[in-house]
């Protein structure tokens, strides 16, 4: 809706292309190999260990609103038990309301539909500013918060085992539902101006650098690629897994859930433009509103079994929030356990759970939706775009995209092609550090108190600094005298670095040396070694 419909597909799939798939397909290349966490990945090149302790500190932060936003799923989830469902009809003193399950078209192109008005005025009790604070949070969400964090707690209590035998159904049974959903959103009147809206083009707004930046943290967040996740998750795999042919698989299939449950949206915001007649670009609706609003409105229409499919469908949005959820705690659980890893999973969780708990208080007030703006602005989106070049400077430029095609020839047996090749080497990271440049060319801050924006720098320099703090300890740790031969050695793999299995290793090992002394044989200047790791693309020796 913010990037001009289907003019943001376009640079979606671009992006996916170039930046999303290439990031991914490394990210579990990485922690396959390796069989390290998010944190002990960066065992590859000490100096940049505090790139995975920001993308680590990023997930905190994630973790605290993720599971606020879940607790108004289970929310909404009680309420479909309720005949007629709670959002379907107005209150009486909803002035400028239409029911939610009306499905003719009314004259007056200010109303808007009952599912609005629940979700601002029942649930989250909604301040349209938050100068005078963001007030105190609602108790039945409260109460909701705290039933998601146990399940969580419970999940994960076990291990990461435990976890992957729940992601089989938490993955699967969401798709009925969407596919229910997609059924009935394409027989609704007015839907066709939605879905048309989606898939038309807007050429004006593909020279937006906005849309683009929008099109990136896309890929970003829907892969959960710079985040630590996909490298924690794949190091868990055997060694000789095929990871190509998983992240062909989850890439594509991501892909399609995303255009998918895109028409569902705009086919439902097409049926609230035609009944409250507004135009679909006129249709204010934004994050977690396109969530609550515009699904509850289109089962309030339904024809029968109304209760059914409401029941089903935050049943669908809890299991997924929980899937991710999981993900995200699993992920921290590892970087911490690998750090210290005498402490008992189970210390490890709850203590995760009673941050999240405490944290997501604060996304369930009256104003608890501009400080989610403000965290996932600042503290995640823009630390996530800044890490992630970082990321592939560590891996592709220091540690060199040559290696990572040896390995990747060790683990699979396979030759890396040179599209992957040439994306790891420079146009991903081409592409990452435009955006980058130009969302602060053109930052606009949040319409938010000043104090806020502050707050949000704040996270986003404190993230940020892990990374020179870390380097700065990567140095100190070091014994050799002259700095420069400390940065150096700073940048080497550790002694214990490659697969789990040690016979592996040592073949690994044994034949990085080799290449190594034929390298320094070449040339010994630090500036022709890392060219030669950036650019050595076309050819795989």
């Amino acid at each position: 809706m913010q990037n001009g419909g289907g003019a943001f597909l376009i640079p979606y799939l671009i992006m996916l292309l170039l930046v999303g798939r290439p990031l991914y397909y490394l990210e579990m290349v990485m922690g396959q190999f390796a069989s390290r966490g998010c944190i002990k990945v960066f065992d590859v090149a000490p100096l940049m260990r505090g790139v995975g302790v920001g993308q680590t500190l990023a997930l905190l932060l994630i973790l605290g609103y993720y599971a606020a936003v879940l607790s108004v799923s289970v929310r909404y989830f009680v309420a479909s038990f309720g005949s007629p469902l709670a959002w379907a009809r107005c209150e009486p003193d909803w002035s400028g309301c239409v029911d939610s399950e009306f499905k003719g078209r009314v004259q007056n192109a200010s109303l808007r539909p009952s599912a609005e008005y629940y979700f601002n005025r029942t649930v989250l009790h909604n301040f349209w500013t938050v100068e005078d604070g963001i007030g105190v949070p609602d108790w039945k969400l409260a109460v909701c918060l705290l039933f998601c964090w146990m399940c969580i707690t419970g999940i994960l209590i076990k291990g990461i085992r435990s976890s992957g035998k729940a992601s089989y159904f938490l993955a699967i049974f969401p798709y009925v539902i969407l596919l229910v959903l997609l059924v009935r959103t394409c027989t609704l009147e007015g839907a066709d101006q939605g879905i048309l809206y989606l898939m038309k083009p807007q050429w004006e707004k593909l020279i937006d650098v906005q849309v683009w930046y929008a099109a990136v943290t896309q890929c970003f967040f829907s892969l959960t690629i710079s985040l630590g996740s996909v490298i924690v998750f794949a190091s868990y795999n055997s060694f000789t897994n095929n990871i190509y042919r998983d992240a062909m698989i989850i890439s594509w299939l991501d892909t399609f859930t995303s255009i998918v449950s895109g028409i569902v949206v705009f086919g439902i915001v097409g049926n609230i433009a035609h009944i409250t007649g507004n135009r679909v670009e006129d249709m204010q609706l934004q994050g977690p509103q396109l969530t609550f609003i515009t699904y509850p409105d289109a089962i309030a229409k339904f024809d029968a079994a109304q209760n059914v499919f409401a029941v089903l469908f935050f049943l669908m949005f809890f299991l997924l929030g929980l899937g991710s959820n999981t993900g995200i705690v699993t992920t921290i659980v590892t970087a911490v356990r690998d750090r210290f890893p005498e402490l008992p999973n189970w210390k490890v969780v709850i203590s995760i759970a009673i941050y999240g708990f405490c944290c997501g208080l604060v996304y369930i007030t009256p104003g608890g939706l501009h400080v989610l703006d403000v965290v996932d602005k600042y503290g995640v989106t823009l630390t996530t775009l800044t890490l992630v070049m970082l990321e592939i400077v560590t891996f592709c430029w220091m540690y060199g995209v040559e290696q990572i095609g040896h390995d990747i020839q060790l683990m699979l047996s396979r030759r890396t092609g040179v599209f992957w090749r040439v994306c790891w080497s420079f146009v991903t990271f081409g592409i990452i550090a435009v955006i980058w440049v130009f969302s602060f060319i053109q930052y606009t801050p949040l319409p938010v108190p000043l104090g806020m924006t502050v707050f949000g720098w704040c996270l986003y320099a404190f993230v940020i600094s892990q990374v020179a703090i870390w380097a700065v300890y990567a140095l100190c740790e070091r014994k050799e005298e002259k700095l420069l031969d400390r940065i150096k050695a700073a940048c080497q793999p550790t002694s214990d670095w490659g697969p789990e299995d040690s016979t592996v290793r040592s073949q690994y090992q044994a034949e990085r040396s080799k290449r190594s002394e034929e390298n320094r044989a070449q040339s010994v200047g630090v500036g022709k070694c890392v060219l030669r790791k950036m650019c050595n693309t076309f050819v795989q020796k």
